[in-house]
């Protein structure tokens, strides 16, 4: 399956400048393997040390965040955009 993925402006070194990429996954986990696959550093910069993702990065797939939604696993249907996004804090 197809999806989009957004890209925030942070990350768009690993992809060339690109602020959108098209790839192949059926869950968040599998379109952030092929995101590493296609652009290595991704995961790195998402995942922390047990794989879960880092605290200061949200994913949405469609407007829906993945914390909520069943994490890595979420499903992406075909076409679906994930978009990336880092936290935002202040006070």
């Amino acid at each position: 399956m197809s999806a989009k993925v957004r890209v925030p402006t942070i990350f768009r070194t690993l992809t060339g400048g690109q602020n959108q990429v098209e790839v192949d996954g059926a869950t968040v986990s599998e379109v952030l393997d092929a995101l590493e696959a296609a652009h290595p550093g991704f995961k790195g910069r998402l995942l922390d040390g047990d794989g879960n993702l880092v605290r200061s990065v949200n994913v949405f797939v469609a407007d829906d965040d993945v914390r909520y939604t069943g994490g890595l696993e979420t499903k992406v249907p075909e076409g679906e955009t994930v978009t990336i996004m880092p936290a935002v804090a202040g006070g």
